[in-house]
């Protein structure tokens, strides 16, 4: 009977076959969207990740993309003279980024006056939280992390708890 199992198991590796590498989890939602509607949403949402690629850093301080329709990536953009100086690179940056996108997604660009937002802040940077945890926070948090048993995991969990208790972050 035991024989039976080991052969079973056998023939079920076999069937399966070896697994290849992991795969990046964009390219897994690729494959499963691929054919529809939303894999045109995925492919347009790509455009936010390869902006400041595509315009360099000098632009991408200036002018942000805000909204995408039907072929149109809408900008806003900090002040006139930028929107001018974008308006005559129109051509050049939508060409950049169909590039960076390995298809014609973006057809036009429209110009709108806004406010940029500053870039996120940098994940090196140290946490300062803006208030100290209280004793009984503390213990909750160490009560909740202390029986992860993967390190990376338990430190990265209490991090983001202690971020979550002091909200008001410099």
């Amino acid at each position: 009977m035991a024989d039976s199992s080991i052969a079973a198991a056998k023939t079920m590796g076999d069937v399966r076959g070896r697994m290849g590498k992991p795969r990046v989890v964009g390219d897994l939602l690729a494959d499963v969207l691929r054919g529809k509607p939303a894999e045109r949403r995925l492919k347009e949402g790509r455009i936010w990740l390869f902006w400041d690629e595509a315009v360099g850093e000098r632009i991408a301080a200036r002018a942000r993309p805000v909204a995408f329709r039907d072929g149109t990536l809408t900008l806003a953009v900090a002040s006139a003279p930028w929107m001018q100086q974008l308006s005559f690179l129109k051509g050049e940056i939508t060409d950049r980024l169909n590039s960076l996108l390995g298809e014609p997604v973006v057809r036009d660009i429209y110009l709108k006056a806004g406010h940029i937002a500053p870039p996120a802040q940098d994940r090196d940077t140290p946490f300062r939280p803006s208030r100290e945890l209280s004793s009984a926070e503390e213990r909750f948090i160490e009560d909740t992390t202390e029986q992860m048993d993967d390190e990376e995991l338990r430190e990265a969990l209490a991090s983001l708890m202690q971020r979550h208790y002091c909200s008001d972050v410099e």
